[in-house]
């Protein structure tokens, strides 16, 4: 068990040192099978398990027609179409502005996941007439940068497609069971806003309305509305697959694009390219962590962990809390891809094992589980020293924010997702409510 305990040290100090994660993970791995006493004949299972668990698996192919969806939608203009019209619609007071962000947040989640697309689009439009509604630069920036990372939680989220993929259970359950965090977390936002806003100035401009306005606004946002209900609908319904509706998306978001008047071969394109680039670091990281977690288990890491784990003072709920700390923690410094496909596949057979007194069956403590790392891993994005969601925001705010406004406004943030963290773990009904 040292030898794991020596695996798992090697790899973290690679990736803290800034070498590529995907080649860290396979090149530890090969250097313990050679240290170690586990026989050659493990390349060959590595090669096995590659195949078998990253190449041959069709559900990953919603992970690039995903990304392309998102990409063609930001690229070609119809995401800033849409909110431009949300923020016409909403931005009359000071309260109406900040609801805007965060309902405008909720609509780029549900139809692109990206995280960096939502983000840097808030900061170019939103920031500016943040300012203009009386809020100020750290209020401003933790609103757009929690509103812009709901991308990463809200289906189809990619991460929610990794994780179902680790954790072994269906992609469509971990969508449905991510509505419910994703519903509190909105919810917790807006009421921040509203708190927050009280006795702001109005905004410098008006917003027209009547039934001419109200059709403006339907006519605007409604594609892209029905874009989102197509894809989640035929999902959680089960007339489609993850990998069907992902073609579906993407199929949509060109023709989207078309009827907006936004179709460009030359920006398809340009998506198509950055699909393949973003396409081709996850599946590396993922085969990267098929290796690790082979030859981890091989040296006994998993007994190691659970061994670890049942150690811990106070039962399963003390070792849940543990890990949630432990996740946490690693946010600051690791990307939540890294985190999830090397720590998942090492405490999902621990955490299914245990009993929480919650009655949930092993699939449900399994969602359930994976919706609080689905969570946590999201607040990775706003804590620095790097959080991405930060490093996006600063980029396209072109110096009007500090890092002091933005840490310090994230912060009210961050606390309302750990809230949302605790309730989550007191009541999984919210996460199982809709499966």
């Amino acid at each position: 068990m040292s030898l794991a305990v020596a695996m798992a040290l090697v790899t973290l100090a690679g990736i803290l040192a800034g070498y590529r994660t995907a080649f860290v993970l396979a090149g530890v791995s090969a250097l313990f099978i050679l240290i170690s006493d586990l026989p050659m004949a493990w390349f060959g299972l590595l090669i096995s398990r590659i195949y078998g668990n990253v190449l041959s698996n069709w559900l990953l192919v919603a992970i690039p027609m995903f990304i392309f969806m998102g990409l063609v939608l930001e690229r070609t203009g119809v995401a800033e179409h849409t909110l431009r019209a949300c923020q016409r619609a909403l931005g009359g007071s000071a309260a109406g502005m900040g609801l805007s962000v965060v309902i405008v947040g909720v609509l780029l989640a549900a139809s692109s996941g990206i995280v960096g697309a939502s983000v840097v689009l808030l900061t170019l439009l939103a920031l500016p007439r943040l300012a203009e509604a009386g809020y100020g630069p750290r209020l401003s920036s933790g609103l757009i940068a929690s509103s812009g990372t709901l991308a990463i939680l809200i289906p189809p989220s990619v991460m929610l497609i990794v994780l179902g993929d680790q954790l072994s259970v269906p992609v469509p359950s971990m969508f449905a069971a991510a509505l419910g965090p994703g519903l509190l977390l909105v919810v917790l936002y807006l009421g921040f806003v509203l708190l927050r806003s009280r006795g702001l100035p109005r905004a410098g401009r008006e917003v027209p309305g009547g039934p001419l306005a109200a059709l403006i606004l339907l006519r605007d946002i409604l594609p892209l509305v029905l874009l989102i209900v197509a894809v989640l609908g035929s999902i959680l319904t089960g007339l489609a697959t993850p990998t069907e509706a992902s073609g579906l998306g993407a199929f949509g978001a060109i023709v989207i694009a078309g009827l907006y008047g936004r179709f460009r071969p030359a920006v398809i394109m340009q998506a198509a390219r950055e699909t393949v680039v973003t396409t081709s670091m996850v599946l590396m990281v993922m085969i990267g962590a098929t290796c690790f977690a082979a030859v981890f288990r091989g040296l006994g890491g998993d007994d190691l962990v659970r061994t670890g784990l049942e150690a811990i003072g106070g039962g399963p709920w003390a070792a849940l809390i543990v890990v949630m700390a432990f996740i946490f923690v690693l946010g600051f410094v690791l990307d939540w891809l890294e985190i999830t496909l090397i720590l998942i596949p090492i405490l999902a057979p621990v955490i299914v094992l245990m009993d929480f007194g919650l009655g949930l069956t092993p699939q449900q403590t399994l969602i359930w589980f994976g919706m609080l790392v689905a969570l946590n891993l999201q607040t990775s994005f706003l804590t620095p020293p790097f959080g991405f969601s930060l490093f996006y925001m600063r980029g396209a705010a072109a110096g009007r924010l500090s890092n002091r406004d933005v840490w310090l406004g994230v912060a009210p943030f961050v606390a309302l997702q750990l809230a949302a963290l605790a309730l989550i773990m007191a009541v999984p009904g919210l996460v199982t409510v809709f499966l």
